[in-house]
Formats: C-alpha cells, structure tokens, sequence
C-alpha cells in the first residue's frame, strides 16, 4: 500500500526566513526575519512538511560557489534548530537566464516564477501539490506557487513584500504581515483554497 503524499508548506528565503540583503554571500551574514523560527514551527507541529526553494542567480553570476550556499544553509538550519525549528528540504536554481557562462546562463524551468523546484519537490519528497502552500515576498513566489497547482499561496509582507504588494494587480492577494501570521492562516481549519494564487 502506498504511503499517502504530505502537505508542504513551500517557503522562500531572501525576505521570508532571512534578512533580505540584496546577494548573501556569507554565511556569518544569516539572520533570521523576526518571527521566521516560530512560522517554520507552526508548520513543523501541524506535521507539514517545509521546504525552501529559492532562485540563487549569484552563482551564474559569479558571486558565490556552491559550496559557500551549503554554508549559508547550513548556518540557516542552525540558526532556525536553536529555536526549535525544522527544514525539511532546502532546494534552489543557481541559473540565470543572461548572465554567467552556459550551462548557468539561459532559460530553465526552476528559476521561480517558473515551477521546476516545487514538482522536484514534490516527486523526491512525495508531495501533495494540490494541498500544499507556498509563502514569499515576492510575486513569482505566487506565481510559481499557482503554476505548479498548489491550494494557495501568501505575499508576507517582510523583505520586498510591501514593495510588491504595491506592484500587485490581482485582487484578493492574500498576505500576512509576517511568516508566522502566514501559517497560522494556512493551517487554520477553515482556510479556503485558492485565494491569493
């Protein structure tokens, strides 16, 4: 009998679970957004599971190898175990569609709004897209979230949220001041589905 598939909170980085600075480059450079411990353990207590996708055009570009991004997720764990808080998986797109040397420079299908690390997600770790949730920033977070099925999605408003909240055309955006306010929405019972895709 096969295992049923788990709901994924889909949460990414810059802004969202770490002080938005533009390129981190270091990992004695992670801070935490106030407030992203307790979201990542909310999801964690509701027995969802989490994980970061994240574009990392800085390493097309040059400004970071992979192994300085292993750090500066290893830091992130770290600093999110401290407060009792659990990532399950950790997935990014070192790609950028005009800057770097091929094979980093070009058109791929993970670099978000562009789908491709939510269904990597989904197959590796055996994911319900169709009642998973994604939160970000940023609007291709939700647009990434939308075109790969998901229930929904959340613009917090931490990072560049307020900026692209501005920038938003789509009535009833869903948003939430921060991550935990975020999930408390998704996990509340009655959380409708599809609103704020």
């Amino acid at each position: 009998m096969a295992s049923p598939l788990k709901r994924a909170a889909f949460l990414d980085r810059d802004g969202t679970l770490v002080d938005e600075l533009g390129f981190l480059r270091h990992a004695r450079d992670v801070r935490l957004v106030p407030g992203a411990a307790q979201g990542v353990r909310l999801f964690n207590r509701a027995g969802w599971q989490t994980v970061v996708v994240t574009n990392q055009s800085g390493i097309a570009r040059g400004l970071i190898g992979e192994q300085d991004l292993e750090e500066i997720h290893a830091r992130l764990r770290e600093l999110l175990a401290r407060e009792g808080a659990r990532l399950d998986a950790i997935l990014h797109c070192p790609h950028h569609p005009e800057e770097g040397e091929p094979p980093l420079r070009g058109e791929c299908a993970c670099r978000k709004p562009a789908p491709g690390l939510l269904l990597e997600a989904a197959r590796r770790f055996e994911l319900d897209l169709g009642s998973s949730w994604i939160v970000g920033d940023g609007l291709r977070d939700l647009e990434a979230g939308a075109r790969a099925g998901l229930a929904g999605a959340v613009l917090v408003l931490t990072g560049k949220g307020r900026a692209e909240l501005a920038l938003a055309r789509e009535p009833g955006l869903r948003t939430a001041a921060d991550l935990p306010a975020a999930a408390r929405m998704i996990l509340a019972p009655d959380a409708p589905p599809g609103q704020g895709r």
